[in-house]
């Protein structure tokens, strides 16, 4: 999938104007600051480094938070009319979950995360258009995400802080902590990390929707491999069969 240079532009915009409208001040202005700060950076990023993951070209990271931003909105109007306890989080926190959930991929303040890949073999092979920055330390998205923003004094709330932290439910063994404890008080108090995980996968799936399931499906199926040895058992087991009744009722088979 490619984006135009006025898709990916309008793209920035909408994520923006989601700023704009869900994220209250001073928080808003703050947020919008950082994120210009590293608007070259952001608005060409990809979401991830290789083809067979989601939206691993020019434009796929704004694309995805987008997208995830809108499944949280709609998944969170299911959550209500199933129940949910609505006191337990604010909108603001689910949008600014949303819109954060994969901030450590931006790289630091020096270093951007992904970067062209330079091996061809790889590239033509292994569908890696990207590859990760050695330059940049290790951390994991969602630890390297919460630094920037309080490094850049962009204060968030303990729901967020948790919600971007197991944004990726189980995939991330780190997050059983939070998400595979059986006592009632160690729980979360919220549902949002799970709208937001549930989001995330969703909108990671229809990428892949869109990228895959038209090249997989234009694919010949493979011819269907026959089992002809069953004849030779058959016959053995009938040879071991006393009874001619029970012969007739196998034979059949």
């Amino acid at each position: 999938m490619k984006l135009t240079a006025e898709q990916i532009q309008n793209n920035w915009n909408n994520l923006l104007s989601i700023m704009d409208k869900y994220i209250s001040e001073p928080r808003c202005s703050e947020l919008k600051s950082f994120y210009e700060k590293y608007a070259e950076r952001i608005i060409l990023m990809p979401a991830s480094h290789k083809k067979e993951y989601h939206n691993a070209f020019p434009g796929g990271y704004v694309d995805h938070v987008l997208r995830v931003v809108d499944c949280a909105l709609k998944l969170n109007n299911v959550w209500v009319e199933m129940g949910v306890d609505t006191s337990t989080y604010t909108i603001e926190e689910l949008a600014f979950s949303a819109l954060n959930h994969d901030l450590g991929k931006i790289g630091d303040s020096q270093n951007e995360s992904y970067i062209p890949q330079t091996d061809q073999w790889r590239k033509d092979k292994l569908g890696e258009d990207y590859t990760f920055n050695s330059k940049l330390p290790f951390a994991s998205v969602p630890d390297r995400g919460l630094f920037l923003l309080q490094q850049h004094g962009i204060k968030y709330t303990f729901n967020e802080m948790i919600t971007i932290q197991t944004h990726d439910g189980l995939y991330d063994e780190g997050n059983k902590k939070y998400l595979m404890t059986f006592l009632p008080e160690q729980k979360p108090r919220t549902s949002l990390p799970f709208i937001i995980h549930q989001a995330d996968l969703m909108a990671a799936r229809i990428e892949f929707e869109k990228a895959w399931l038209p090249k997989l499906n234009s694919l010949d199926p493979p011819e269907s491999k026959i089992e002809t040895k069953k004849q030779p058992i058959k016959t053995k087991a009938l040879g071991q069969i006393k009874s001619e009744g029970l012969k007739n009722i196998f034979d059949k088979l």
